[in-house]
């Protein structure tokens, strides 16, 4: 088993693929409608055929108030690793990216938050190096 796929609440999907690929730099994996319904995807560039994740519109009121929540403790909805947190951290900065914390050292691993703009905390972690 694997995981092929996870998702993401965001308040708007457009908005959200801007920030998720312009920003972070990630690649739209999949894109198509049935009615009102959007499915898209985005996935690491390193990793195409890896793990994607779903920019799943936040329609739903239990969604909304799960989303809200877990922004509202501080709580990261998504988490991406790097190996370079100083370099992305600069990176994402130059295309726009606020960050809610910078790159902080804490127990096993550097750390930073942003706001995707969408309704989410996202963290960024480079595993310490021993």
């Amino acid at each position: 088993m694997k995981i092929k796929l996870t998702s993401i609440y965001v308040d708007e999907q457009e908005k959200a693929l801007a920030f998720y690929t312009g920003v972070l730099g990630l690649t739209k994996k999949a894109d198509f409608s049935n009615g009102p319904f959007r499915w898209l995807t985005v996935a690491s560039p390193d990793e195409p055929e890896g793990t994607e994740l779903q920019l799943a519109l936040n329609d739903k009121p239990a969604a909304k108030a799960y989303q809200q929540a877990m922004f509202e403790q501080g709580q990261p909805a998504v988490m991406f690793f790097t190996d370079d947190i100083k370099g992305d951290h600069e990176r994402i900065k130059a295309r726009g990216g606020i960050f809610a914390m910078a790159p902080t050292e804490v127990t096993g691993s550097t750390i930073a938050k942003l706001n995707d703009g969408c309704g989410n905390l996202i963290q960024i972690t480079q595993l310490a190096r021993w």
